[in-house]
């Protein structure tokens, strides 16, 4: 991020004093907030935003400071590592401050810092040691001849909280020190060891189930559970928790040369140490850790949030120092968050195939989940309301089952007066047809049927892959076609030839002679997959499958009643009902002609057995031997229902590598958790 890059939508003015009295303006306001939210967690164990945002705004005051040095001020959330001691224990000082490590979020960002540390040390050869970032709660032991003295919080990083008692309770730390290895013959000293106490994922759950059967509230996480667990007075209830320590910082000097150096003496103590950190050669070697893991991440047994980078030479180390919190010699790389906070520009509508009209905010780019995301739903007017969301807002953005983003909520103290309320237009932006909204519907619609967008939407769904997939006929073909007045309907597209084609842009000879064969390749297309194009409203893949089962023809089904239709097992009155208005309608029916005449042959349903009759799936990760369409629809050719989301009602997730978040939720909602190779022998 440059000054260039920043520039609030909220400020009027283009000029550099404009875009600094902006910046000062956003600087004040992320301090405020962060700190608050900071306040909550550290003395209060509140939260009310999730880590991710949190961690986003820290970012965007990192970077704003870093390139307007003259606004940063000694109460900025940058300048300290944590909250303030929680009353109640007694304050122990640290000897070596407790600092935080600063956080990328990018391979670029992390080469960006090598890039810093070579202006900074020209001459230094630069050798790394890399570690899991354990999501958990820093804390440092003091160790006396051997003996465990006492262990304390980080608290503001200068002043901790002495929690010996809770920590006694944990048995990965030990009393009493090792004396064999490199550490032999050393430990008559005083020994300062800091590291992370957690909690492993499978301990976490077995503790929410039983406060569930009690009826109790339930823990938001792992890390929340831990830091709760030690920050108590009640030794007894940290000892009936089951939590763990892992050692990652050797503040004595044994005679380490190099951070790995004090890995391998920490272990010789009787330390737990982190099993996947390495030295690495360069940066390059970090990274392929950093992705190595992330694909990993989701079978680890306790969470991570990334992999710390370190100079390994300590005396180097050293030599870079400390800039505001954090020392300049190591970087946390953090892996891509759920959330991440930006600013909603501007809020524009969407037309849908049905009608539907979208509120969509449009957003500063942000990196979510892996992919930049500039684009995010807002559901529908309702839901605008209840968020409170204003153009020019800061918003937390989330990717709704790790796939559609959407605006998660809106921080209000982060306003400048500036931002505009929406109102939602009362005509369709395209055709400019007055809108209307059903009695006890949230959703606004485009009545008109000719509508342009409506169609263009159409056209998007007539071609996907679940439907005619017509190879090579994407929405940027689609929108040229329409634009060059080729093809209005989607019978049109079945018209077409190559001589039409060759004039266009980008399309030669032989591009205009695969699309035609793929198109004419298209015409034959099974039931099911025909019933679903058509883009009935409430019909779905699943819908669409029972339809052409159960009829065994279009002729059939345009033929039935709503009465015939409810007969259908999970399709109730609403859906019967659209179906059955649609076929009534003659433009559709005129429509189904022309496919006909088009020379589109419509072939009846697949079906291959019924080893899976009545049994519910969802597929999550990748799959190695098909992708996951071709195992969807493996599954529904032996009667089988594949599903996009869990539920208690699930019968199995089938899961590939990288599982997400879907693998956790499986687990809470008791839904048996099968491998490709499991799931393979089961359609066998």
């Amino acid at each position: 991020m440059t000054k260039e890059d920043y520039n609030p939508p909220t400020t009027s003015s283009h000029s550099p004093k404009g875009e600094r009295a902006s910046a000062k303006q956003r600087i004040e306001k992320l301090k405020k907030v962060i700190s608050y939210h900071r306040y909550l967690y550290h003395v209060l164990n509140k939260q009310e935003i999730s880590d991710a945002a949190l961690d986003s705004l820290k970012h965007e005051l990192h970077q704003l400071e870093e390139h307007y040095p003259e606004f940063i001020a000694p109460d900025s959330p940058t300048q300290r590592v944590a909250g303030q001691p929680l009353e109640g224990f007694v304050k122990v000082k640290h000897e070596v401050p407790m600092l935080s490590i600063e956080d990328v979020f990018s391979e670029k960002e992390l080469r960006d810092w090598e890039g810093y540390l070579k202006r900074l040390e020209p001459s230094a050869e630069l050798e790394y040691f890399a570690e899991l970032k354990i999501d958990g709660f820093a804390i440092t032991l003091i160790y006396e001849a051997g003996l465990f003295v006492y262990g304390a919080t980080r608290g503001d990083g200068k002043v901790g909280e002495d929690v010996t008692q809770n920590l006694k309770t944990i048995e990965s730390i030990p009393l009493k020190l090792e004396t064999r290895g490199p550490s032999s013959g050393k430990i008559k000293k005083k020994i300062e060891v800091r590291g992370e106490v957690y909690m492993r994922k499978e301990a976490f759950e077995k503790v929410n189930q039983e406060r569930k059967n009690k009826g109790e509230p339930l823990y938001a996480n792992p890390r929340n559970l831990a830091a709760g667990s030690i920050r108590q007075l009640d030794p007894k209830l940290a000892a009936s928790r089951p939590l763990e320590f892992l050692a990652y910082d050797l503040i004595t000097d044994l005679g380490q040369k190099t951070h790995s150096e004090e890995h391998q003496i920490l272990k010789a103590l009787g330390f737990k140490t982190d099993s996947y950190a390495k030295i690495c050669q360069n940066l390059e070697e970090a990274i392929g850790l950093w992705r190595k893991i992330a694909k990993e991440r989701a079978t680890l047994p306790h969470l991570i949030d990334g992999v710390v980078v370190i100079v390994n030479d300590n005396d180097l180390f050293s030599k870079l120092g400390v800039v505001g919190k954090s020392p300049r010699g190591m970087r946390a790389f953090k892996f891509s968050p759920k959330q991440a906070t930006t600013i909603l520009k501007d809020i524009k509508l969407q037309v849908g195939r049905t009608g539907a009209i979208t509120p969509v905010a449009y957003l500063k780019p942000v990196e979510v989940g892996g992919v930049t995301v500039s684009r995010a739903t807002l559901h529908n007017t309702e839901e605008i309301k209840r968020l409170g969301v204003k153009i020019g807002d800061t918003v937390i953005v989330g990717r709704a089952g790790d796939v559609i983003p959407e605006v998660i909520k809106v921080l209000p103290k982060l306003r400048t007066g500036k931002e505009k309320k929406f109102q939602m237009p009362k005509v369709c932006p395209v055709c400019g047809r007055k809108l209307m909204r059903k009695a006890k519907e949230v959703v606004w619609r485009c009545e008109n049927p000719d509508c342009r967008a409506r169609r263009r939407e159409f056209l998007y769904h007539f071609t996907s892959k679940k439907a005619f997939d017509i190879e090579g006929l994407g929405p940027k073909i689609i929108d040229q076609l329409m634009d060059e007045n080729l093809i209005s309907r989607a019978p049109d597209i079945f018209e077409l030839k190559e001589g039409d084609l060759m004039p266009l842009e980008r399309f030669a000879e032989k591009s205009s002679q695969n699309l035609v064969e793929a198109i004419q390749k298209s015409k034959k297309i099974t039931l099911p997959r025909f019933i679903y194009s058509l883009g009935i409203r409430h019909v779905g893949e699943e819908t669409a499958i029972d339809l052409a089962r159960y009829f065994g023809s279009v002729d059939k089904l345009k033929k039935t009643s709503r009465e015939e239709l409810e007969k259908i097992p999970d399709i109730g009155g609403k859906v019967s009902e659209s179906i059955y208005n649609w076929f009534q309608q003659k433009r559709n029916q005129k429509l189904i002609e022309d496919f006909l005449k088009a020379g589109v042959k419509i072939l009846p349903p697949e079906i291959v057995g019924k080893k899976l009759q009545g049994l519910t799936f969802v597929i999550t990760g990748t799959l190695e031997l098909m992708s996951r369409t071709e195992a969807e629809k493996k599954i529904r050719l032996q009667g089988g229902h594949p599903q996009s989301s869990l539920s208690k009602q699930t019968d199995y997730l089938v899961a590939g590598s990288e599982p997400g978040s879907k693998l956790e939720k499986a687990k809470e909602l008791g839904v048996k958790t099968i491998g490709e190779k499991e799931f393979l022998e089961m359609i066998k």
